[in-house]
């Protein structure tokens, strides 16, 4: 049948096919020669009979640049002779991996939790013994090895619903509104697996923007959903413009069922801080046009530019009165990946949910429970980043003052970078407003251009390619995240050492103007 035997990479539909051609290959696959006398078999998983949404799956962060990357490094140890004596990652944002230290209370109050004995060593400070102690006590056992519940562990999750509270000026957060998750990427296709139904013209359409963040287009490709794209606004700092959120969702009618708009505030990969105003215009647009509204809120720390600041949509949506509060269904999405801790291993995240059905949300509580449990260190180092020492606590001031040097930092580099780029004929970069990236656009020359599609290789692909080659630095082509037809871009953390950063803004620079200059 077709389903059992798709023949996709041949470009070859079932009815291109009749049964005795099936017989015949059948035939020539069992044909195969015998291993030992006993004869070979055909496999029962191929390329050609695998899920076909995986194949479609595509993540440009860690794509075949990274690979290459990876290749390098090797050759190097093996002392293969480079233009350069190292690979310099810029392509994740993985801050511990780029030299971002970790914050001492959170590696303590893990270390008192994986190693409870330490709890009777005097190096540890009291607070850090008494979160410990807290976390310890509502695991099963005391141990941070035993699973959670499946939503995660009930007194995190109020925590959580605290801090949130905090955060938003008072307004009300139920812990039973609270999914603890693996980092925020995890809650996050659990959200559009709910979401997503319906066949043909009827199948759900999912709004992302361009650029975007590769798990929202990978998740839809996973499951089979429709991506609707909506443009962000270059020219003006990468805003969003209502009128291309409706552009593209009147289009969208046409072929699917638009239901969700996801939202990424401060941006991944462009960096820009969205306005309360926008924000507004946003929730208004959700709630006229009938769409489940994600937001993704994983940098909400990582605000540098002056006049900008985080605004969390939850906080807009209530203070816009009950015509939207009490109507709008949306979830927001927080990650201890990212804003001062870095802590991306520890794979810790939580999802708050609003206006769910209380039908659909026993679903959710169903998804989640398949999976377990979140894991129990990422839930203990989240509880950190929600409930941090206080004012009156030993270790206030060594963390206020670790964090603040790390914001400040970032917000430094962030500055540096696009004064930089912004000196490169032929670079144009946006500021760096929030989160931890830039995406400078590139003039690429034709003739680079004509080039790269001769190798088969998209333009700002073969660029990045050539810079790895080159200078050692692994960057992420615009291409993997979406841009407009014509444009090139390329995404780079502002994540490495003030010093590391400078050699790299350098290399780049100095490598594009010889590009440019080979192929005028």
């Amino acid at each position: 049948s077709c389903r059992l035997f798709p023949t996709v990479r041949e470009g070859i539909t079932c009815g291109d096919i009749q049964p005795a051609a099936w017989r015949d290959r059948a035939a020539a696959n069992m044909s195969q020669q015998a291993v030992n006398g006993v004869p070979a078999r055909s496999r029962v998983l191929t390329v050609d009979n695998m899920n076909p949404n995986v194949k479609r799956v595509e993540y440009a962060v860690r794509g075949p640049i990274v690979q290459r990357a990876l290749q390098i490094e090797k050759e190097l140890k093996e002392g293969v002779k480079k233009p350069f004596s190292e690979v310099i990652k810029a392509n994740i944002g993985d801050a511990h991996a780029m030299g971002q230290k970790p914050i001492t209370f959170l590696r303590q109050v893990l270390a008192l939790c994986a190693y409870p004995e330490l709890l009777e060593d005097n190096k540890f400070p009291e607070d850090a013994k008494n979160r410990a102690r807290r976390i310890l006590g509502a695991c099963g056992g005391h141990s941070i090895g035993a699973y959670s519940a499946s939503q995660g562990i009930e007194c995190i999750r109020q925590d959580v619903s605290q801090y949130i509270e905090r955060r938003d000026g008072g307004i009300p957060s139920n812990p039973d509104n609270i999914y603890l998750s693996t980092g925020a990427s995890d809650a996050i296709v659990t959200m559009l697996k709910l979401l997503v139904c319906g066949e043909g013209r009827d199948r759900t359409g999912v709004m992302i923007s361009i650029p975007q963040y590769p798990l929202y287009s990978a998740a839809l490709a996973d499951l089979g959903a429709i991506q609707i794209s909506y443009y962000l606004d270059e020219d003006k700092c990468w805003s969003l413009d209502i009128a291309e959120l409706k552009r593209a969702l009147n289009a969208a009618r046409e072929h699917c069922n638009p239901r969700v708009l996801c939202i990424i505030n401060p941006g991944n990969p462009t960096g820009q801080v969205q306005s309360r105003q926008c924000i507004e215009d946003v929730i208004r647009f959700a709630k006229e046009e009938h769409l489940f509204l994600m937001a993704d809120e994983v940098y909400q720390d990582n605000v540098y530019a002056e006049g900008c600041k985080f605004h969390s949509f939850k906080k807009v949506l209530f203070e816009m009165g009950p015509e939207y509060s009490s109507t709008v269904e949306m979830a927001s999405f927080h990650s201890t990946s990212k804003c001062y801790m870095g802590e991306c291993g520890f794979r810790g995240g939580y999802m708050e949910v609003i206006n769910m059905d209380p039908e659909v949300k026993a679903q959710l509580t169903k998804l989640v429970s398949v999976r377990l449990c979140p894991p129990v260190p990422g839930q203990a180092l989240l509880d950190l980043v929600v409930n941090p020492p206080q004012p009156d606590e030993p270790s206030y001031t060594s963390f206020m003052k670790e964090r603040t040097a790390v914001l400040s930092a970032l917000a430094e580099k962030a500055r540096l970078t696009e004064q930089t780029f912004n000196t490169v004929p032929g670079i144009t970069c946006n500021p760096v407003q929030g989160a931890m990236y830039t995406f400078p656009r590139i003039t690429i020359p034709q003739k680079a251009i004509d080039k790269a599609k001769g190798l088969g290789q998209v333009p700002d692909m073969y660029y990045c390619m050539r810079l790895l080659e080159e200078e050692g630095i692994c960057l992420v082509p615009g291409s993997g995240f979406g841009q407009r037809e014509g444009t090139f871009h390329f995404r780079m953390t502002i994540l490495p050492p003030t010093e590391k950063l400078k050699v790299v803004l350098q290399k780049i620079s100095n490598f594009h103007l010889r590009f440019t200059k080979e192929f005028s």
